[in-house]
């Protein structure tokens, strides 16, 4: 903890790099169709013993992201609380972020899960690139918001985001959650910038140099790459209005001097918007031996939502949710059923009773209900609904 009582969070750099090179030893075990074909098996580990297996069959891996976003601590995080020896291990891996996540927990062999933007899943939905996914991939819980950062120089005349209109902006990486939001943002905008694609690191340099206008970020906050950046360094993060043409997908919020002490000064704010962060697995089929690790990764980390939410966690975990509905897109199986089977109340849920409640005080203008009174109720309407359900 630091002096001001706020978690710090240390560099994840040497754990992903061997969490990146454990998860390639994993991938590069299992044969390509090329060497099928040719008969040049690569072959498995010689004498695994009951350790080996078991310690095979109670791993899951789970794509993240780079060193600049969220994700990557939220998977160690995931892996920190969850980890049980050889009885159950969450192996994080280095991703590109949540636009090449999607490719990977669909295509990938040895990965099972990943962390991705809710509004890509309706963007590959939408173009088809990577084919029919209803059916291939559901998500297990809705997780935190992801904020945009986009920083400019401080001396910079830009004072809104129509201004980059023309100029070279840094996207990010190709295939990170940050480039397609960020098309899909500009797109939605109007706004025709001229994209470049590079780490967050080498953007800041050039933005220095003066050879590219803004560095956008999207990630959840405090992100790393922007707690390392300064107003005395000569960098500003530019606010981000809430345009109609954004509100299918987005949501509004802002930044403050909590979250970046060094760029926001103290009672200042700064708008901008924030796209969710889910969880999503492959949909493997009931009963075979990949869908069982998921279903057992479900039952070690709904239980445990309270540990994730208390330091040294990422504070991003106060915001999950996990029985939050995800509209368009079916629910793990397993998930499903454990929320169902420990009557977890989702929004939904919430969302339908507090509408019911404001009719019926419209209509018969009661007095004011008790907090005691409103559960009662909602329990009540609770099992209404299920008894509705089963009919």
């Amino acid at each position: 903890m630091s002096a001001t009582g706020r978690p710090v969070f240390r560099s994840w750099r040497r754990y992903c790099l061997l969490a990146a090179a454990l998860c390639a030893a994993v991938l590069i075990s299992q044969p390509s169709h090329a060497e099928k074909r040719s008969g040049a098996m690569v072959p498995n580990k010689p004498a695994l013993g009951a350790a080996g297996e078991r310690l095979n069959a109670n791993t899951i891996a789970i794509i993240s992201g780079n060193l600049n976003a969220t994700y990557v601590t939220i998977a160690y995080d995931l892996s920190a609380v969850l980890d049980d020896g050889d009885e159950f291990r969450v192996l994080p891996v280095i991703g590109k972020g949540g636009g090449q996540n999607i490719k990977d927990v669909r295509f990938l062999k040895g990965v099972d899960l990943g962390i991705t933007q809710s509004n890509l899943l309706g963007y590959y939905k939408r173009n088809n690139e990577i084919g029919p996914i209803d059916d291939k991939i559901v998500y297990i819980a809705k997780l935190f918001n992801e904020e945009m950062h986009l920083v400019v120089r401080a001396d910079s005349e830009i004072t809104s985001i129509e201004q980059l209109a023309g100029r070279r902006v840094n996207f990010s990486d190709v295939g990170s959650g940050t480039q397609l939001s960020t098309r899909d943002i500009f797109e939605r905008l109007g706004i025709k910038a001229e994209e470049l694609n590079m780490g967050q690191n080498d953007a800041l340099e050039k933005l220095k140099s003066g050879e590219i206008a803004a560095t956008i970020l999207i990630a959840g906050k405090p992100a790393g790459a922007m707690t390392k950046i300064k107003a005395a360094d000569g960098f500003r993060i530019l606010p981000i209005a809430y345009p109609k043409a954004l509100h299918d997908d987005y949501l509004p919020t802002t930044l403050t001097n909590e979250d970046y002490p060094g760029l926001i000064a103290p009672g200042q704010k700064v708008e901008t918007v924030a796209v969710g962060a889910v969880l999503i697995a492959f949909n493997w089929p009931k009963g075979t031996e990949r869908y069982r690790r998921i279903q057992k990764f479900v039952d070690m980390f709904f239980p445990r939502m309270t540990e994730f939410q208390k330091p040294p966690r990422h504070p991003k975990w106060r915001e999950a949710n996990v029985a939050a509905v995800l509209p368009g897109w079916k629910r793990f199986e397993g998930a499903e059923e454990w929320l169902r089977t420990h009557a977890i109340v989702s929004d939904a849920d919430r969302g339908r009773f507090e509408n019911f409640l404001a009719v019926r005080q419209q209509q018969a203008q009661p007095a004011s209900i008790s907090t005691d009174e409103r559960d009662q109720l909602f329990q009540e309407f609770m099992k209404w609904t299920k008894a509705r359900e089963r009919r």
